[in-house]
């Protein structure tokens, strides 16, 4: 039995959800979308969520046909057809059939759908023994070109970063920003631990603003450690105590080696196990309910 997708007002068969040729979004990745998680019967962090989505489209002057509190039931609402307790939801605007110019304004009826399905990012065994990165040649685009803030179907520039993950054998690799600094990952945000003090890029160097990555900052200042945003290299990434990845779909997931350098012990150290563990108390009783 196949899913039930959200398509423009009605859940349907996912046979039934098919998107135009014409439609922007297949033709210039011109969107918007949030990957959102659900645990135990409860949508995590939603709100935010469907904020960044409604910030992301306004950035690309892009007009959602729906009011916040319609795209929350739509997401609740595909989670119930799908009888889904747990799930990883993709919720998708784009700007609809126009032609086969570029004015987005022969675009008058932007396509909203919703899926709701399981995810499974990494083996359990990565989260046990943990991930090597590579550093990829793929710079991350400057924000002065395009703002990487905005969550967008254009994703070219982190898919070329993947391929190169891919090549070499490994589950993610760390982009750079054009002076050097490291951003973030093709699909995650990066954390270094040094003593006390846990860093991560600021979002002006080209780093999305991560729902986890916020998770993970509120976790660390918990458990008394010094948050910071702040523009680190490479250097710091190799000579850090603790590394590890966060994202919707990752959660949060420890680092053992970078371009061939073993980090800090070479297995998962303490603090990034015990941000996980915080993590999935925290995830599974937080959040709006699927079923009331």
């Amino acid at each position: 039995m196949g899913l039930k997708i959200y398509f423009n007002g009605r859940i349907v068969d996912e046979s039934e959800a098919k998107v135009s040729v014409f439609d922007h979004g297949l033709l210039y990745g011109d969107g918007v979308f949030e990957g959102i998680r659900a645990y135990n019967g409860r949508v995590f962090r939603l709100r935010e969520h469907l904020q960044r989505l409604y910030n992301s489209a306004k950035g690309i002057w892009l007009k959602i046909p729906l009011s916040m509190d319609e795209m929350e039931r739509v997401v609740i609402e595909t989670c119930r057809a799908n009888n889904l307790q747990s799930a990883y939801i993709r919720l998708v605007v784009t700007r609809g059939i126009g032609d086969l110019g570029l004015d987005p304004r022969k675009c008058s009826n932007p396509t909203v759908f919703c899926i709701a399905d399981n995810i499974e990012l990494y083996p359990e065994e990565l989260y046990e023994n943990g991930l090597r990165l590579i550093t990829c040649s793929t710079r991350r685009i400057r924000g002065d070109a395009f703002d990487v803030g905005i969550k967008s179907l254009n994703y070219l520039n982190n898919i070329m970063a993947k391929i190169e993950c891919v090549q070499a054998g490994v589950a993610e690799g760390i982009m750079l920003s054009e002076d050097g600094y490291v951003a973030e990952c093709t699909g995650d945000n990066i954390f270094c631990l040094h003593g006390k003090q846990l860093v991560t890029p600021p979002v002006y160097v080209g780093n999305l603003a991560g729902i986890t990555r916020r998770v993970a900052m509120e976790l660390g200042a918990k458990a008394g450690l010094e948050v910071k945003e702040q523009l680190f290299r490479l250097i710091d990434v190799y000579c850090a105590d603790e590394v590890f990845l966060t994202g919707t779909a990752a959660e949060i997931v420890p680092v053992v080696e970078v371009d061939g350098r073993c980090i800090g012990t070479g297995k998962p150290g303490p603090v990034v196990k015990h941000l996980r563990e915080a993590f999935r108390e925290l995830v599974s009783c937080e959040g709006t309910p699927i079923y009331e």
